[in-house]
């Protein structure tokens, strides 16, 4: 393929080449030094778009040399998504032992052991943990000897082999190690919880230690472990340990949702002025965590008033604060999922790096001062979305087998986003409150069926409202992203630009999506729908004089007209010999049966040549399945009421009670209502 296109006095050509098992992508300009004058000036770059995994690995060492300065930083962020590290570290050692015949040559070797050092010095400061987790330290005692002998290669030497011993000993101790996905606090008594006791603290306090929670949760997130190809194995067995950062934000963001619910629900005697005020206590302080830039926090707080429980409170709402509640509506427009949370992304982009909230100075002034500026915590849903979204929508190989690097450069710009604010946070210097936290750690979770029974208790339900229907993410007019070109400008500029690297490939695909403003606070992944749910758990119309929860209850369409082709994200599941694997596949209104089928068993890394022995089957509420026919077109074949199928080998005979109901967190979208958690499924 080749590009040319013009730019004042520059002629620029794109080209891709291929050589030894890589793609490259290149880039010739050639500038003309004045109008009239003959001679000009060319300049070659070029970067990887696709590879093998062994060349790939290589080009690590050669990346330096051929000006594709960015591909060492790319790679180490996200090469956990087609290899593991112990193969990297083979294939590197390897070459050591072998090195090309050239690097014989005096300012060859130079090159090639200062590349040697740059790459390892890299991953060891970035990614230690890539080291320790190894488990046995061979690999690491056959490394050291064959870094460089000058002396810029002894402190890497070293580190390497004292992991290497903290390795050995490691594996001569038992194994006490505690799974930290499997960590779940103990739920508090309920009798003990004194929930009126949040107005006794100002909400300033309240929200610096939220703020200081989100802060240390968020220095600490493993950015690689928000890769779609990663967070899509969370409910797999044997793999109840991956992305534990991811669900370790998700939990506080859970416990924060809770801990407004149970204390505007749990004193079931108040007056409705009195419950009021404890409505008004939580906007107080989403409104202090909105100038201390904490989003995760707000959302969680926001997400919480919105839910059914609190939602449904008529009286309790009449009695609220007039201008409290026009504030507590602009706080809620802020995750509001219009254009793809366009305004939360714009909040980021303006004030991800700045010192203070672009807020009243009101706030501003009266709690934060030069010594207080704080950084950034933004929620974590918005990046998780373009990360699935781009692992759903780009191959993870080309049709010749090449692993696709393009990918990996695109994912890496959300990554990176997340790292320059975790910068921003790490300076940041707090002062624990030990009576807020004993009181935050008090709290008794509620289930949802124990927040309805409170709720209804202080307010007894009225007419039923109607059962809405499943939601389901619609997609119309996606582009050909295999097409799209990197970004080869090198602007450092444009890495802050939270509008999104899958806005301009991915808008369309979140254009029709509808979520209910709601929190994550039931942590259930049951993929089936729970016939015996309340009537009340389903959204109430606002009254007239209310304007809360613009978003709460939205029914989606499903049925959107668009130019190009419709097409619908669904999750395929597989029964394989090590547990239950979701991916989540693109089915447009062109796919025949065997097509999706071929993809499913790719994403699953089966071998596609096996379509012809499996059916796909769209599991249905109640433990119905509905068979796909063999040749038919899935996309008008399935019904709107599930997006979860199953792959299944023809003969076989699965039982759907083998589906997995994980008592881990499976999202971080909201999802306290029945339509929101399968929505959240249909996400992740």
């Amino acid at each position: 393929m080749k590009t040319t296109w013009y730019c004042g006095l520059d002629l620029s050509t794109v080209v891709e080449e291929e050589e030894d098992g890589v793609i490259y992508t290149v880039v010739v300009k050639q500038q003309h030094a004045v109008p009239t004058s003959p001679m000009s000036a060319v300049s070659r770059s070029q970067c990887v778009k696709a590879g093998t995994e062994e060349k790939l690995v290589l080009h690590l060492l050669h990346s330096f040399s051929m000006g594709d300065s960015s591909f060492v930083t790319i790679f180490l962020s996200t090469y956990r998504s087609f290899i593991s590290t112990e193969r990297v570290l083979d294939i590197l050692t390897d070459r050591l032992e072998n090195p090309p015949g050239d690097s014989k040559r005096s300012h060859v070797r130079q090159s090639f052991n200062k590349a040697v050092c740059t790459v390892f010095s890299t991953w060891l400061s970035e990614y230690p943990e890539d080291f320790k987790n190894l488990g046995q330290p061979s690999r690491l005692l056959r490394l050291a000897p064959l870094l460089p002998k000058d002396s810029s290669a002894v402190d890497l030497r070293n580190s390497l082999l004292r992991i290497a011993e903290e390795l050995s000993e490691k594996a001569l101790l038992p194994d006490t190690h505690e799974d930290q996905a499997s960590f779940t606090s103990s739920s508090a008594d309920a009798s003990k919880f004194e929930p009126t006791s949040v107005l006794g603290f100002p909400a300033a306090l309240i929200a610096e230690q939220l703020t200081k929670i989100e802060t240390e949760l968020f220095v600490g997130l493993v950015p690689y472990h928000c890769l779609g190809s990663l967070w899509s194995q969370r409910d797999k067995k044997g793999r109840e340990g991956v992305c534990w950062s991811v669900r370790a934000t998700i939990r506080q963001f859970n416990k924060l949702a809770n801990a407004v619910l149970a204390s505007c629900l749990y004193p079931t005697k108040l007056r409705s002025q009195q419950r009021a005020r404890l409505l008004e206590k939580w906007i107080s302080v989403a409104e202090e965590c909105r100038a201390r830039k904490n989003f995760s926090s707000l959302y969680a707080i926001v997400s919480a008033l919105q839910s059914n429980p609190i939602h449904r409170l008529k009286k309790t709402w009449q009695e609220t604060d007039r201008e409290v509640m026009r504030r507590y509506e602009d706080l809620s427009e802020i995750f509001s999922d219009k254009d793809n949370y366009s305004q939360s992304r714009e909040l980021l982009k303006e004030e991800g790096t700045s010192k203070f909230a672009n807020v009243d100075n009101r706030l501003n002034n009266r709690h934060l001062t030069k010594s207080s500026a704080r950084g950034t915590v933004p929620y974590l849903g918005i990046f998780l979305t373009d990360l699935t979204m781009l692992d759903t929508a780009i191959k993870d190989r080309l049709d010749n087998g090449y692993i696709n690097f393009d990918k990996r450069r695109r994912e890496f710009e959300v990554l990176a986003q997340i790292r320059l604010l975790q910068s921003s946070c790490k300076n940041c210097v707090f002062t624990a409150d030990e009576a807020f936290i004993q009181w935050y750690n008090s709290i008794p979770t509620l289930t949802e069926e124990e927040s309805y029974k409170l709720s209804n208790e202080i307010e007894a339900p009225c007419e039923p409202s109607p059962r809405s229907h499943t939601p389901t993410v619609i997609i119309t007019q996606c582009p050909d992203l295999s097409t799209s070109q990197p970004n080869l400008a090198g602007d450092s500029d444009s890495l802050f630009d939270f509008q999104s690297p899958v806005n301009n490939l991915l808008s369309k695909l979140t254009k029709h999506m509808r979520s209910p403003s709601v929190s994550c606070l039931d942590v259930d992944t049951s993929l089936s729908t729970n016939e015996n749910t309340p009537t009340a758990l389903h959204p109430s119309t606002p009254t007239k004089s209310h304007r809360r929860s613009a978003s709460c209850g939205n029914n989606p369409s499903n049925n959107i007209q668009g130019s190009g082709p419709d097409m619908r994200i669904v999750r395929i599941r597989m029964d394989l010999q090590d547990g239950n694997l979701y991916r989540s596949i693109l089915v447009t209104s062109n796919d025949k049966t065997p097509a999706v089928i071929h993809s499913a068993l790719e994403k699953h890394n089966q071998d596609p040549k096996q379509t012809s022995r499996y059916e796909l089957i769209q599991l249905l509420p109640e433990g119905k399945e509905l068979v796909i026919p063999a040749t038919g077109n899935v996309f008008y074949a399935m019904t709107s009421s599930s997006v979860d199928f199953l792959l299944r080998r023809k003969g076989g005979n699965t039982p759907l009670g083998s589906l997995s109901n994980s008592p881990e967190i499976s999202a971080t979208f909201p999802r306290i209502k029945a339509k929101g958690r399968r929505l959240v499924q249909t996400l992740f």
